[in-house]
């Protein structure tokens, strides 16, 4: 093992250490406060000490691989680098949609408990499984009226969603009842920006999220894409660059366009997701470009591995950033802004 690998390593260690203190800390307080329950799933791809430390309810997603169906558990059962491994060589992982049944016995079980309950969902803009949570939910909510129980859709993605869960479990260890837990999500969740680069288009040209003949084409090229999400939590291209190192430079750069100093977010400092898949090398170093940005040499960094959920949809190489920044409603076009008029009215 190189000197560098053995950095890298202490690297990932101690800022995660770090933040499963602060995870611990948050956690404590949310359950001496007990007047909501936090459910999350695992599509938030949490780094697990972090999870542990918070000690949230998770619901595990489903996906295949080899013929045999796993749950996402947090790589208790399967590395990364198996997993990836497995992608590179030719195997092909599925996923599906959590089912209505399976929530409702995770919404009745909160309900035995009587603790009113807030499940942050993984985004409808990705998966319709957040459909089935609210089916389960109005289930629930006929068989125990008096139970308050909400369903949230995150419209953030994997690291982004474990940022809004993590401040969810702050907020709620500050005191706030479930419903109001509710209306700070709503909001909260458009504060989170998030952007990714993938290693190559095969996964999505599998997933028929783009064309074969565009995913042959970007690899004979070297293009690699820089991805968001729109307000809806679907995924959104942003550009294309003509290698690695600059799709990585490309997210830099939205970083200084939209991150929130510690001085813009009333002095404390928040936590910077970075997120890969089997790609650690280049997660640190987009961790080093971006402490290099002013104010952010001590900016707390949580590194966490793609799910296989989300990893079976993008494939090994992708490498991903969320940060609490702007507002992702002001960078609306002015049409899209009209018609988010009509829609509530």
């Amino acid at each position: 093992m190189s000197d560098q690998t053995v950095q890298e390593d202490e690297q990932l260690s101690n800022s995660n250490a770090q933040a499963s203190q602060e995870a611990a800390r948050l956690g404590r307080a949310y359950h001496s406060q007990p007047n909501v329950h936090i459910i999350v799933d695992s599509c938030a791809d949490f780094a697990p000490e972090v999870v542990r430390a918070l000690g949230v309810e998770v619901v595990s997603f489903p996906f295949v691989m080899g013929g045999e169906e796993h749950l996402d558990d947090f790589w208790q059962t399967m590395s990364p680098s198996d997993f990836y491994g497995r992608m590179r060589a030719g195997e092909v992982a599925t996923t599906s949609a959590i089912t209505p049944g399976h929530y409702l016995e995770v919404f009745e079980a909160a309900a035995a408990k009587g603790t009113p309950t807030v499940y942050l969902g993984f985004t409808r803009g990705l998966s319709s499984s957040i459909d089935a949570a609210r089916t389960a939910a109005d289930m629930v909510r006929e068989n125990h009226p008096g139970f308050e129980l909400y369903v949230v859709d995150n419209l953030c993605p994997s690291t982004a969603a474990e940022l809004l869960a993590i401040e969810a479990v702050h907020q709620a260890g500050n005191g706030l009842t479930a419903k109001e837990l509710v209306e700070w999500a709503e909001e909260a969740r458009y504060y989170i920006q998030g952007f990714f680069t993938l290693d190559s288009f095969d996964a999505l040209a599998r997933g028929g999220r783009i064309p074969p003949a565009a995913a042959t084409v970007g690899g004979k090229l070297d293009i690699k894409p820089e991805l968001s999400y729109d307000l809806n939590g679907a995924l959104m291209l942003r550009g294309m660059c003509r290698g690695r190192k600059k799709a990585l430079r490309a997210i830099i750069a939205d970083f200084k366009a939209n991150h929130l100093t510690n001085e813009d977010m009333g002095g404390v400092p928040m936590p910077v997701g970075i997120v890969s898949a089997d790609a650690e090398k280049d997660a640190y170093w987009l961790a080093d470009q971006l402490r290099k940005e002013p104010g952010c040499a001590d900016m707390p960094i949580i590194f966490s591995s793609v799910s296989p959920v989300i990893g079976a949809h993008v494939g090994p190489g992708m490498v991903a950033c969320a940060f609490w920044g702007k507002d992702r409603r002001e960078s609306l076009s002015f049409t899209d802004r009209l018609a988010r008029k009509v829609r509530s009215k």
